[in-house]
């Protein structure tokens, strides 16, 4: 389970059950893990969601049936807003199925 706290700069603390901090300063570079049914469809998600904003986009891998594929998103945010934001509009999108 995952605490958030935010202190009064655009720096987050994200405390785990083990007691360990990450801080996050803003802007900074995140990475989300996208899951899919096909590429296609994973890559017009993304063009729904960030548009023309400056991203990379790198294959992780196929399941074993081919029935899915994973692809990392990487980008830079801007606070936990913007953060917070990209991961639920990619989760509510009709094309991902997972998001991570």
């Amino acid at each position: 389970m995952f605490n958030l706290k935010k202190n009064q700069e655009e720096r987050v603390e994200i405390l785990n059950d083990r007691d360990e901090k990450l801080i996050l300063e803003y802007p900074c570079s995140w990475s989300y893990k996208l899951i899919a049914g096909e590429k296609e469809a994973l890559e017009q998600a993304i063009r729904d969601v960030i548009d023309e904003r400056s991203h990379k986009l790198t294959h992780s891998k196929n399941s074993k049936g081919g029935k899915y594929v994973s692809m990392n998103l990487d980008l830079l945010v801007h606070n936990e807003d913007d953060r917070n934001f990209i991961y639920e509009a990619l989760k509510a999108h009709q094309n991902i199925k997972m998001v991570l």
